[in-house]
């Protein structure tokens, strides 16, 4: 696409910005996250990950060992029995996902507690009392056979996609009890933190210490197992002990699956329902096979969105038409395919934000280019329009000899005249013709000048003829209006440079100052020199012009309002042809200028080489 003016540029800049700041904004809002997070679930729908072989197994408390055993006050004998029968396999761990605060039985208790006391790298649960002051213990009975105790949430936000690592109540925190198990299965004895990771023992998790959340790679439903992971019902466990070679070096997570205990149940990406048990278990898969999400660093979403922003810019600024959409098109496709293409390699990549910029940008590119390109359609014909005017001003300006001359011609054709009429008449045909020449020669060299195809003819003249010949040419003009053209401080200069070119552009001021001046006014005409420079000034008691009018006077056919309105027929290129010579000629035009009590134009050029002959100061009557 053509150059264009730097405040355009600008403007389309601002553009891409606004569209930036308004998309990365958007993208940190609440709506955003909902929506990144449907979005993520749609991709974990679409790219489940490849199935494995399950590092654990869940002793399931179902409706049936329920309805069996009288509900869950009455549990505790029926899971002393469970893990005894677990312990003989030998388990990685056990993590009990059921909060043991409360006294019950006291052969209940004992039973339990001495199963506890049998079954290696126990992991015992607690909970947060509501108010999230204090923690909900196991008996102290119990928690003495725990190799650990952590906590058993994991939150809706409404669906779980994550699972918080740590909580805690006052000043006591607790890590997940799936974390815990993990950590006792790997035989480490701590929690190495970092602000980017957990170690623990070989294995580095990649979550934030800011949130602690990881993300869950929940492994695919299967036929008889909502978590994919093995599930074992503890009433058929204690009616089968054949069933407990199953528990042999896995990890295993004891809880309610039973759809009566309803408050622990959540929903998952997959569209179903896990109770807290089994997302803990797929928690713990997701750490044992180190199939891990990371998500995408703030640097690289605004680096993402900045890149997506900046392509869409170049896209319209260099292309037109189909190419321009076609290429907006695949920003598009880009800013959709990226969060999949990054969610395939185990990164969580925001999707709304990327999405919005490419469409911000790309559409405010596009309406934006389309609006200049309307406008500088609009402007190019203007233009046209202007300079068909101008071929008709010069065509009009050259009439007038043309018509001497056919007129003549005409004359010494039809009728017969005698030597001295006939001298005159050839005279007149002879200075016409030369006038003639010498205007399109003027246009000629105007019009390479304002190209650039040509260089200024050089000579050394006086600045005085030349002015005189513009205030005799410019006098009827004045007459015919009633103004006084008034010449002060006049004096002669010697100049080097094109003298019709130079004419032209003095004649140009002079006439612009009769054309836009009322009726009974004065233009003074000055001519003085300052150093080595001449300054040649006209000044009117016209229109004038404000200072949004005085920045665009010298602009290719642009024409003030008032001027317009004022019934004076121009083109607008005349100032902007003088302003074109007078900086061939290494000089400059300043120009002051008050609405409604006229304007001063000042040519400023160089003296000539020649010597200089001052005369004092005169008026040339004229």
């Amino acid at each position: 696409m053509a150059h264009r003016p730097g405040r355009v540029t600008l403007g389309y800049i601002g553009v891409l910005a606004g569209a930036l700041v308004a998309a990365i904004i958007a993208g940190w809002t609440p709506l955003a996250n909902r929506i990144d997070g449907s979005a993520y679930d749609w991709m974990f729908q679409l790219q489940p990950p490849a199935p494995w072989e399950p590092s654990s197994v869940i002793l399931a408390i179902d409706e049936d060992t329920l309805a069996h055993s009288g509900g869950m006050r009455r549990l505790r004998t029926e899971l002393a029995a469970g893990l005894r029968r677990v312990s003989t396999a030998n388990p990685k761990a056990v993590a009990i996902d059921l909060i043991l605060s409360d006294e019950a039985d006291a052969g209940e208790d004992d039973a339990l507690e001495a199963a506890f006391r049998a079954t290696p790298n126990l992991v015992l649960g607690s909970d947060l009392i509501p108010d999230s002051s204090r923690w909900e213990e196991p008996l102290p009975r119990f928690r003495k056979y725990a190799a650990a105790v952590g906590h058993v949430h994991a939150d809706p936000d409404p669906i779980c996609r994550a699972l918080v690592l740590y909580k805690v109540a006052g000043h006591d925190r607790r890590w997940a009890i799936s974390l815990e198990a993990f950590r006792l299965a790997e035989g480490a004895q701590q929690i190495i933190e970092s602000p980017d990771s957990l170690q623990v023992g070989r294995v580095s998790i990649p979550v934030r210490r800011a949130d602690a959340a990881l993300q869950i790679r929940y492994s695919a439903p299967q036929a008889g197992a909502r978590s994919g992971i093995p599930e074992v019902s503890l009433l058929r466990l204690n009616q089968d002990a054949a069933l407990a070679k199953r528990f042999r070096n896995k990890a295993v997570f004891v809880g309610a699956t039973a759809l009566s205990q309803a408050r622990d149940r959540l929903m998952t990406p997959y569209q179903v329902t896990m109770s807290g048990v089994e997302i803990h278990a797929q928690a713990y898969e997701t750490m044992a096979h180190g199939v891990f999400f990371e998500p995408a660093s703030n640097v690289a979403l605004i680096g993402f969105c900045v890149a997506i922003a900046a392509g869409a810019g170049i896209v319209f600024y260099y292309f037109t038409g189909y190419p321009a959409y076609a290429l907006g098109v695949l920003l598009l496709a880009l800013a959709h395919t990226v969060p999949h293409i990054a969610f395939a390699r185990g990164v969580v990549f925001p999707y709304l934000a990327p999405v919005l910029a490419a469409w911000l940008s790309v559409v405010g590119a596009a309406a934006w280019m389309y609006f200049v390109v309307r406008r500088q359609l609009r402007k190019s014909e203007s233009d046209k329009a202007r300079y068909q005017q101008a071929i008709h001003f010069v065509t009009h300006e050259m009439r007038s000899p043309l018509t001497a001359i056919q007129g003549s011609s005409e004359l010494m054709g039809r009728y017969s005249l005698n030597d001295e009429k006939r001298k005159q008449m050839a005279n007149m045909i002879n200075s016409e013709s030369k006038r003639l020449a010498r205007m399109i020669q003027t246009f000629l060299d105007i019009e390479r000048l304002t190209d650039g195809q040509s260089d200024i003819r050089l000579e050394v003249f006086e600045s005085q003829p030349v002015l005189e010949a513009c205030l005799q040419r410019a006098q009827p003009l004045a007459e015919r209006k009633q103004i006084e053209l008034r010449t002060e401080e006049i004096s002669s200069f010697s100049l080097t440079g094109d003298r019709e070119l130079l004419e032209y552009a003095v004649y140009n001021l002079l006439t612009n100052a009769i054309k836009y001046s009322p009726a009974e006014t004065v233009v003074v005409i000055r001519c003085i020199g300052q150093g080595q420079t001449l300054r040649l000034s006209v000044s009117d008691q016209g229109i004038g012009m404000d200072d949004k009018e005085l920045r665009n006077i010298f602009k290719k056919f642009y024409r003030t309002k008032k001027a317009e309105t004022s019934g004076e027929v121009g083109t607008g290129i005349g100032l902007s042809i003088v302003d074109q010579i007078i900086t061939h000629h290494h000089g400059h035009i300043e120009v002051t200028s008050t609405p409604g009590k006229g304007s001063c134009f000042t040519i400023v050029l160089p003296r000539g080489a020649a010597s200089e002959q001052a005369s004092a100061s005169k008026t040339f009557s004229n």
